[in-house]
């Protein structure tokens, strides 16, 4: 089975018949999408004679659907048009849910991720490999508190999350039409697309590549959001953090009952000695930061569970273009489209 598999993946390269879908989430990138759709669209085809490219416009303020509309049709082209912006890891969700490829590559806009790498790519996925995802080699581009800020977070992810996501793994990847499918079956609001692809399984394997510098623009990712989603990537995928801070509590409740078995004998032994001001003060305020930083952690989780609970759409879609042969498609099968 796997033989047949492998030869298979093989033929589909070789007589470039492999069904490609090239996801793209943009917001706010109207200095480099057009001249990005049109080089990706002209690469692609020396791979094969059967792409989509998807741009999965997140909410932008800028110019940059008008201008994904406007290109050619024989670059094609599909724009979904979010009604605001949802943030990356719902755009992602949303392009692979409409993808139709044998594979979906996920990549961004800003020309960072080398076209080149994508061979490689396809060259594992012949090799049987379902998920191949590109691995930075260095972060040499990065301020020195954001590449410490990025190894704390992956050391912390190793340590405490159920499921293991390599390090310095971004979403630029291959993922084959099983992964995708898989994907699609986890419904959770809170996403965090890396722990997802790790979370699903399947055969993965990594391929290094060097981060190119962006063509034009900035990046709108800063340090909140980052927080943000290192907290969201922590939070979604372990209940160490709770089960930590029970030991913790349970330490310190130990310690404060061996206290007070002390402060008894010495009473009972010794009389009473005049209490201490400072002592109480300390004492308190340090059960209090206890108390606090102990809620906060549970708050983490119930919030998570209040927004899944509400079972509202991961996104809304605003505008298609492009996805007409799909639904025409889908009505003729009988299927439903997506929203």
């Amino acid at each position: 089975m796997q033989t047949a598999t492998l030869t298979t993946r093989a033929l589909k390269l070789s007589d470039k018949s492999l069904f490609i879908s090239l996801i793209v989430p943009v917001f706010n990138e109207q200095a480099n999408i057009e001249r990005f759709v049109a080089e990706l669209s002209q690469f692609i085809q020396a791979y094969t004679t059967k792409w989509e490219i998807i741009v999965v416009d997140d909410g932008s303020s800028d110019n940059s659907a008008a201008l994904i509309a406007a290109l050619p049709v024989d670059l094609n082209v599909k724009l979904l048009v979010l009604s605001r912006n949802f943030g990356k890891e719902t755009a992602l969700s949303a392009g692979l849910d409409h993808c139709n490829g044998d594979v979906a590559i996920i990549i961004d806009a800003d020309f960072q991720h080398p076209f080149t790498t994508i061979p490689e790519f396809l060259a594992q996925w012949s090799q049987g490999f379902d998920s191949v995802y590109g691995v930075r080699t260095d972060r040499n581009d990065e301020s020195w508190f954001k590449k410490t800020f990025s190894n704390l977070f992956y050391r912390l992810s190793i340590a405490l999350n159920e499921v293991s996501i390599p390090p310095h793994a971004g979403d630029f990847r291959l993922l084959d039409r099983k992964v995708i499918e898989a994907l699609k079956k986890c419904p959770e609001h809170n996403r965090f697309m890396k722990g997802l692809y790790a979370w699903v399984g399947f055969k993965s394997i990594a391929v290094p590549f060097t981060v190119q510098e962006r063509a034009a623009g900035k990046s709108s990712w800063n340090y909140r959001r980052l927080l943000g989603l290192a907290l969201n990537g922590i939070f979604s995928f372990s209940n160490l953090p709770l089960r930590i801070w029970g030991l913790v509590g349970l330490i310190i409740s130990s310690v404060a009952f061996a206290y007070a078995l002390w402060i008894v004998f010495k009473v009972l032994f010794f009389g009473i000695d005049v209490p201490g001001y400072s002592t109480i003060v300390v004492g308190i305020m340090f059960f209090g930061g206890i108390q606090l930083l102990s809620i906060g952690i549970l708050g983490e989780y119930i919030g998570r569970i209040f927004t899944e609970v509400k079972r509202r759409p991961n996104y809304l879609v605003a505008e298609k273009k492009g996805f007409e042969d799909d639904a025409l498609r889908h009505s003729r099968a009988g299927g439903n489209p997506g929203c």
